[in-house]
């Protein structure tokens, strides 16, 4: 080993730790911010209209919020599917520490890794969460922390499904659905068609989930406007299964939509694949349908913050979950790849921060910036000092314009079959057979062994420099392994 990959080996803990963020003494405004954390599910990197990328988009909303504060570029969230990333952004840390890779696990069973939820109800906040909630396998236990009543929210409204029909809400069409299902040995996943939760009640209802969480999220917001305040605002939008929108936008746009899984008729499977790029020729328009309601709805929670003069004492943050989903039509465009994947579109996001009573406006950043970081910012806006161990780091005064050389001096994923490090321009991706499975079951492209990226020359990830930099291939491996010991968890 050279004597500089050893140096950086024996640093990587102490870069780790100094991730901790340091507590601001001075107050901008004099009453601590109400926070709105807007998490959107899937959302392509390209769609939205402000980045100037896809032409078929229209995001009005979402860019007035991107001029109001700023823009990330490269921002990343910690994993390339939601229930871990989920975890890792509402805890600053990476969520690999308490066990979590890829789908299923543990969820948020660890208390030692508090919320950003719990650590601002200690602080008196009304705390809500609305709509989709996904950590791991006991989201629904209402005795499990990972359910919202138990890491720090007094009001829940939503579901626990990582799949969830957008208009379907009731237990007797998810019964009639199992049913159906049973009776004709269909093997495939439910579209958890049944009812959502209001705190620890089932509630029946017929609505479209993204103009319903929209309004649950206003409510919250409206009843509580009295007192300081913070929203979890989670839409299912625009994850599968976008073919579900309302009727009246269908026949609006002529479209004529898709149909649901039917267990006595088609393998799941079979109703998939049918269902994804390349093969529905209403893909990418069914996408964009529910991008619009998308929009309308941030619109509304802005609107309402503004009518009710809350919005220049308000923090907001919206960020996808992970990168868009290909195989819905998502466009990740200049980016590689899709959800699901360690290419640059599978974990770089959309990441929008405002604050008009303390941070600058119409900002653009291309810093190095993890979800990781929204906990001790949000800590440090409202007065308080984030936990001692975190991953992320408070990116206040990047967002004051005070300091631009705030960002990660490396961010790191592993999933089990892939891996990938980012440091500066550089980033490492690796990916074993043990991915082909889900990917080829999720239709998304891959290529397996190790590949090194130039991002600023390629960012694409098309030219693989591992055979010309061999040096810098064994200082990204050791970044990884160095962190995989910091973690200390064994998968």
């Amino acid at each position: 080993m050279s004597t500089k990959i050893l140096a950086i080996v024996l640093s990587i803990s102490s870069i780790i730790l100094s991730c901790t963020p340091s507590k601001s003494t001075q107050k901008t405004v004099q009453k601590a911010p109400n926070v709105v954390l807007i998490v959107v599910d899937d959302l392509g990197y390209a769609d939205l209209s402000i980045t100037k990328t896809a032409s078929d988009v229209q995001t009005p909303s979402m860019d007035a919020l991107a001029k109001s504060g700023m823009r990330f570029t490269n921002a990343y969230a910690t994993a390339s599917i939601c229930n871990p990333s989920r975890a890792g952004l509402i805890t600053g840390n990476y969520q690999h520490r308490w066990g979590t890779f890829w789908y299923g696990g543990k969820g948020m069973h660890n208390p030692a890794y508090k919320t950003i939820a719990e650590l601002l109800k200690a602080e008196d906040y009304a705390t809500g969460y609305v709509g989709k909630v996904h950590y791991g396998t006991n989201d629904h236990d209402t005795s499990n922390r990972s359910f919202p009543l138990n890491h720090g929210f007094d009001y829940f409204y939503g579901h626990t499904s990582p799949r969830k029909h957008y208009l379907n809400h009731t237990a007797q069409i998810e019964n009639d659905f199992l049913a159906s299902k049973k009776q004709h040995k269909r093997r495939g996943q439910s579209l958890r068609q049944g009812p959502l939760w209001e705190n620890t009640k089932h509630v029946d209802t017929m609505a479209f989930a993204t103009e319903l969480f929209g309004a649950k999220g206003r409510e919250f917001i409206t009843k509580n406007k009295d007192t300081k305040f913070f929203l979890q605002l989670s839409f299912n939008a625009v994850h599968n299964f976008t073919h579900q929108l309302p009727k009246e936008y269908l026949e609006k746009n002529g479209l004529k939509g898709y149909r649901d899984w039917d267990p006595a008729k088609e393998e799941y499977y079979d109703w998939y694949k049918e269902g994804r790029k390349p093969n529905n020729p209403e893909g990418r328009a069914q996408y964009l349908g529910q991008l619009h309601f998308l929009d309308r709805e941030i619109g509304k929670v802005t609107a309402t913050l503004k009518e009710l003069d809350l919005l220049e004492n308000t923090l907001i943050i919206l960020v996808s979950d992970n990168g868009g989903s290909t195989p819905i039509y998502a466009n990740n465009a200049p980016l590689r790849g899709s959800k699901y994947t360690l290419y640059e579109g599978g974990i770089r996001v959309p990441l929008i921060i405002s604050y008009p009573g303390a941070y600058k406006a119409g900002l653009t950043s291309d810093n190095l910036i993890s979800a990781m970081d929204i906990l001790p910012t949000i800590c440090n806006a409202v007065g308080i000092d984030a936990p001692l161990k975190l991953d992320g780091k408070d990116v206040s005064e990047l967002l004051k314009d005070n300091d631009n050389t705030i960002e990660h001096a490396f961010l790191v994923w592993d999933n089990g079959a892939q891996t990938a490090v980012r440091q500066g321009k550089w980033k490492l991706r690796t990916a074993s057979l043990k991915a082909k499975g889900n990917s080829d079951y999720e239709m998304v492209e891959m290529q397996y062994g190790d590949y090194l990226y130039d991002l600023d020359s390629d960012i694409g990830e098309q030219v693989n420099l591992a055979e010309k930099f061999p040096e810098k291939l064994a200082e990204l491996k050791a970044i990884h392994k160095a962190w995989r010991a910091d973690i200390k968890v064994k998968q």
